[in-house]
């Protein structure tokens, strides 16, 4: 990088911050912080899903399984994540925008204190919590190994220098600030695709080469499913996708609540996957055509696409490029830390602490960012370890650890959603969630913590998941827990329509759309919940 390159990156950070400042104008409560107020149009709100849903990662651990497999990486990630999202648009997105609008929550996970009772809320709180520093660190990590080809500065520095840029625009103006910048880096990321997408075109055959390059790539890169990424893979890929885009991952939940109507949380899902369907294929084609441009020098050719761009873009653009890189990260790792402190200060703390239940307004606001900042910090200081034995690598930490461990968490967040799954209360949430966690351990360790290497992949990620469904739904069957409460809950986020549907529910419904109570709101609240 030379400073022409230098000059667009540091513009894109005073960029992301300058919105993070002119958004704080429009926080005044928590549920401007982590819902918007519901005031996101349907468009803004789908750009910023689409964007929050990926980073760095796709540049370094992706672009290592498309130099490797070839198109693969296209029909075993963005593809069923795309079908995934479209298939949410219909079952989950309408009724994650209920919750704000009718129950009147400011967290996803907020309305399980009621659905189930607080244990089951803050078992999936808490594991939530963890995992997300986990991935979130794999994020930090992926983006700075790239900085680190471009610049020669040290991963812990680059680490630092994007966790403290992120921190202060998302921490000032919460999920605006979020969504804003994720729509400029949308629109960056655009340009610096299309301009990768060029160039590497250039260098071959032309706009020709989008039909005469197949026949040039190692054998086997044309396969749909190749190495360790099977059909059965592909399947399990798709069924947890399908939960962790739709709210699974909490932020992906925050996007639809943020919306105005269930309706505009449904077009805004649509959009988001039309977007997952067509953008990455302009993103991987030159990453498939990487084989025959540079020669990667990892084993894992995760560092293929940082030398095709250094290799290949004039500077200028090579800035654009790398900026496209943090606008990826960011954008997942702001939003991810906005749910994190949603989830923190709305369903842990108030547990935890007598006062945190009796928050006004300005505490609450206070909180929020400081917990923001906290979860930032302890994901920050995980990503220097990232590459360290016991996570292996980012690739595998953002497969095989979020994918495998995602899917006990979400099932009984989202199933809960749904009326076919009312007679499934706090036995089938907690056995199904704990198996899952077990079988996750026990499918990738040996009982002394020694790592596994005679499992697939695909019964990695897939066991955990299907196990807790199971689980959830048999334990509905035998041992019913559905109670005229319970299911009057479940009505008010079923039932069609927009608006407040007859009322919330306890003091969530008073506080209204402005600034929702705590959870457990006073001790009684707790108290009741901890002995259901």
């Amino acid at each position: 990088m030379n400073s022409l390159d230098w000059v667009v990156l540091i513009g894109y950070f005073g960029v992301m911050i300058a919105i993070g400042i002119w958004s704080h104008k429009r926080v005044d409560n928590v549920s401007d912080f982590f819902t918007a107020g519901g005031r996101m149009p349907w468009w803004l709100s789908g750009i910023s899903h689409h964007m929050s849903g990926y980073s760095a990662v796709m540049f370094t651990g992706y672009a290592g399984i498309a130099y490797q497999y070839g198109v693969t990486s296209f029909v075993t990630w963005s593809l069923p994540i795309a079908i995934g999202i479209g298939i949410g648009a219909q079952l989950f997105a309408p009724r994650l925008n209920r919750l704000r609008s009718r129950l009147h929550v400011a967290s996803p996970l907020e309305y399980l204190k009621n659905r189930y009772n607080i244990p089951t809320q803050q078992a999936l709180a808490w594991s939530g919590l963890l995992l997300k520093i986990v991935d979130v660190g794999a994020k930090w990590a992926a983006i700075a190994t790239l900085l680190s080809v471009f610049t020669g500065i040290s991963i812990t520095q680059g680490i630092f220098i994007t966790g403290c840029i992120t921190a202060v625009y998302c921490t000032v103006g919460g999920l605006w600030a979020d969504a804003l910048t994720e729509l400029g880096q949308f629109v960056i990321q655009l340009f610096a695709g299309v301009a990768m997408l060029v160039t590497a075109m250039g260098k071959l055959d032309g706009f020709s080469t989008l039909w005469t390059v197949w026949d040039k790539l190692p054998e086997g890169h044309t396969d749909p499913t190749a190495g360790p990424y099977t059909v059965t893979f592909l399947l399990a890929y798709l069924f947890i996708k399908t939960f962790e885009y739709n709210g699974g991952m909490w932020n992906q939940a925050q996007r639809y609540m943020a919306t105005e109507s269930a309706a505009a949380a449904k077009r805004s899902a649509r959009l988001s996957a039309a977007l997952w369907l067509v953008w990455p294929t302009v993103l991987f084609f030159p990453m498939w055509c990487a084989p025959l441009l540079v020669h990667a020098q990892k084993p894992d050719a995760s560092d293929s696409y940082a030398l095709m761009t250094e290799q290949l873009l004039p500077h200028g653009l090579l800035g654009l490029v790398v900026v496209g890189f943090f606008s990826h990260t960011m954008a997942m790792c702001s939003s991810d830390a906005n749910a994190i402190s949603a989830v923190f200060t709305r369903d842990i703390a108030p547990v935890l602490s007598r006062s945190a239940r009796e928050w006004g307004s300005r505490a609450g606001l206070l909180a929020a960012r400081l917990s923001t900042l906290g979860f930032l910090a302890l994901s920050m200081a995980l990503a220097t370890q990232i590459n360290s034995p016991t996570f292996k690598d980012i690739i595998s930490v953002v497969i095989k650890w979020v994918a495998g461990l995602m899917g006990p968490i979400a099932i009984p967040f989202m199933l809960g959603l749904l009326r076919g799954f009312r007679r499934s209360g706090p036995t089938a949430a907690l056995v199904s969630w704990a198996a899952g966690l077990l079988a996750f351990y026990f499918t990738n360790y040996d009982l002394d913590g020694s790592v596994k290497t005679d499992v697939a992949l695909q019964y990695q990620v897939a066991l955990p998941l299907a196990i807790s469904l199971v689980l959830y739904i048999v334990i509905g069957f035998i041992k019913p827990e559905d109670t005229p409460e319970r299911d009057a809950i479940i009505e008010q986020i079923n039932s069609d329509g927009d608006g407040d549907g007859g009322g919330g529910y306890g003091a969530g419904a008073a506080a209204g759309a402005g600034v929702p109570a705590q959870s457990g709101s006073g001790d009684a609240a707790v108290t009741e919940g901890l002995k259901d």
